[in-house]
């Protein structure tokens, strides 16, 4: 396994972690609904392509205990 020759000092590895940090997400007004939405995605109701969705998908999972 390599290891490094010498020991990196707080300074360069704080400078290479300072991208590392939680930004806030891009939002951007919805057209077809009014609201906001994270940028490059589809928002609202709609599937992976951008359809409207029209009807609620029924999920059949089996309840507990049976």
């Amino acid at each position: 396994m390599a290891l490094p020759k010498r020991r990196t000092p707080k300074s360069k590895r704080n400078s290479r972690r300072s991208h590392h940090r939680a930004d806030v997400p891009q939002l951007v007004r919805d057209n077809a609904t009014g609201g906001w939405k994270v940028n490059h995605t589809a928002g609202g109701e709609r599937d992976r392509k951008g359809r409207p969705i029209e009807e609620e998908m029924d999920i059949n999972i089996p309840a507990e205990g049976t």
